[in-house]
């Protein structure tokens, strides 16, 4: 292969990446469904002469029967009359118009054919147009989700989800965190209430006793019938006695 070659396909391939890259679905749908509309225009058009032409041709085929067919009774006219020239040549011009009919039939059958085709073509490319719409449609909103969604992932594709993710992660710790230290307040202010209850029930208990023993002494410490004091040295150890009791009643008063 040349070096021409090779630069001339080099070329071609940017040329058509180039335009690859330049087209718009949604434009270039709609610019050939302009031209199929250009087109269907011309086959109409097309269809029109042949009808038309085809028209033309019939009228001169239906032209020349008649002619042939009144030179025909001209002929036998004058062959009535005895003039057998003139029959002649009414057969003559009958004769001229036959073939020209007969070439007009040909030409007439060959135009009913090609409009007969026109029309199927018509018929055929209009259908295609109309396919050709609403394919373009589908094709355009196909298109438009596409460019939707790509803009979606590029601006997805910006985003730094790490960084943003890693935001969550520390918040949700540092909730953690909270909660858990809120939930262990809760528990030790719950202790301290039954700690204090605790308390005052085991001081209600030593109450009730203290308040028994001092029932007791104080019933043990009424005076009693005690015989006259005398110089016994047993009188001498009932004084201490009295005297510890009075004591211990003055320690207990002062509980």
């Amino acid at each position: 292969m040349g070096l021409f070659d090779r630069l001339s396909r080099v070329v071609r391939a940017n040329l058509n990446d180039l335009v690859s890259k330049a087209e718009d679905p949604e434009k270039v749908l709609e610019q050939t469904i302009e031209d199929m509309g250009e087109d269907l225009v011309q086959v109409r058009q097309a269809v029109a002469r042949a009808i038309a032409e085809q028209k033309r041709t019939e009228q001169r085929y239906n032209q020349d029967i008649s002619e042939a067919n009144k030179w025909e009774q001209r002929a036998k006219l004058a062959l009535s009359k005895g003039d057998e020239s003139l029959a002649r040549e009414a057969l003559v011009r009958k004769k001229t118009y036959a073939e020209t009919a007969a070439t007009s039939k040909q030409q007439l059958e060959q135009q009913t054919a090609q409009v007969d085709t026109l029309r199927r073509n018509l018929v055929a490319l209009e259908s295609k147009i109309s396919e050709a719409k609403t394919k373009k449609n589908m094709l355009i909103a196909r298109a438009k989700a596409a460019k939707a969604n790509e803009e979606i992932q590029q601006t997805l594709g910006g985003i730094n989800t790490s960084g943003s993710m890693a935001a969550f992660e520390r918040m949700d710790s540092k909730v953690l965190d909270i909660e858990a230290r809120s939930q262990a307040a809760g528990e030790l202010g719950s202790y301290g209430l039954e700690q204090q209850f605790a308390q005052l029930e085991s001081g209600s208990g030593v109450d009730d006793e203290l308040a028994m023993l001092k029932a007791q002494i104080s019933g043990a410490a009424e005076p009693a019938q005690l015989p006259e004091a005398s110089t016994n040295p047993s009188s001498s150890k009932d004084t201490v006695v009295d005297a510890e009791l009075d004591e211990l009643r003055k320690q207990l008063d002062n509980l």
